[in-house]
């Protein structure tokens, strides 16, 4: 960086006239953004990002490991930590390792630190992964051979989540079921934190991804239904180290996560079967009136409640089409 020199008086030659106060050299005035510009981020074959909220007991041996195993590939890498306002010593641990560190000030959310890890990376596969040393990294190597021809590759836990309380095995089933049918697509693993993507698939969904725990959630609905290729692959899921930030009451906001996404790209996923529901109640309270002999108005608003469900899923898929188009 090149900082300016101080400025010399002028000397007025002879005969000229000599110049007030105002007229002494000034330094240059520094151009707009030349001090405050950031440096470039280097450009790598594959970037890893690490959000860790208060995990100072797992990220020097999870960065540690993964230099391991990302150092014995022929590719260029590089490793993020975004240290999301950890309250202990987090971000002084992470600054121990060779790993590239950004710091916010306050806690701000997993997606939130996910964004701000890729949006500080320069890569052309981007690799996000827990802090709590659950995922192994020698998974890693196989799921970027399996990403040069898809779009995501996800990490499935499957039977290997023994750490999953008894009591939020339910939420998890009528959260995962709920979300296939849907997105009329079998979802192996609807959150798992590790995943392989190819930045350009990943980066027109960004502004969609919310800053909670249901960014990979969002994320896999937002490719499944947009048609993109997601593959997964298999893995050993360990014993965390420290506790879970997750509470159960984030059940409720992830089904309305998989609603409000789901709304977004098939719409028709929705409002068809909820107009269906109304207008079978509609004919049951029809079929009983005839009996009665009498046509009660509950019949007739059935009937319309269904058809406004149809009409409301159609105006939402053409609103979807037009919005997703290429």
């Amino acid at each position: 960086m090149t900082f300016p020199t101080k400025s010399a008086v002028l000397v007025p030659s002879p005969g000229a006239e000599t110049p007030g106060a105002s007229a002494l050299a000034r330094p240059e005035p520094k151009s707009a953004g030349k001090w405050d510009a950031p440096e470039p981020i280097p450009f790598v074959d594959v970037s890893v990002v690490i959000p860790a909220y208060n995990e100072e007991g797992a990220i020097v041996s999870g960065v540690a490991e993964l230099n391991r195993v990302l150092s014995a590939l022929p590719i260029s890498y590089d490793i993020v930590v975004v240290n999301d306002g950890s309250t202990d010593r987090t971000g002084a641990e992470a600054e121990k390792t060779d790993a590239r560190v950004v710091h916010q000030r306050r806690n701000r959310g997993y997606g939130a630190a996910l964004k701000r890890g890729i949006a500080q990376s320069n890569s052309t596969y981007v690799v996000i992964t827990d802090a709590d040393g659950t995922y192994p990294a020698d998974t890693i190597p196989g799921m970027l051979q399996l990403a040069r021809d898809v779009d995501m590759v996800v990490a499935d836990r499957g039977a290997a989540m023994k750490n999953v309380p008894l009591l939020r095995r339910p939420a998890k089933f009528a959260l995962n079921s709920l979300a296939r049918y849907l997105a009329k697509r079998k979802i192996n693993d609807l959150n798992s934190g590790l995943r392989v993507f190819k930045r350009s698939s990943l980066t027109p969904f960004i502004p969609l991804l919310p800053e909670g725990f249901s960014f990979t959630t969002t994320i896999t609905l937002c490719m499944i239904c947009s048609d993109l290729e997601v593959v997964y692959t298999p893995v050993n899921y360990g014993r965390r180290i420290g506790t879970s930030k997750i509470r159960a009451t984030d059940f409720f906001a992830f089904v309305l996560l998989v609603l409000r996404i789901v709304t977004l790209f098939r719409p028709l996923r929705i409002f068809i079967p909820m107009g269906a529901v109304w207008m079978l109640l509609g004919t049951a309270k029809l079929a009983y009136d005839i009996v009665l002999w009498n046509l009660s108005e509950s019949a007739v608003l059935a009937f319309l409640f269904g058809i406004m469900a149809w009409s409301l899923g159609l105006i939402a898929d053409m609103i979807s089409r037009l919005h997703l188009r290429p």
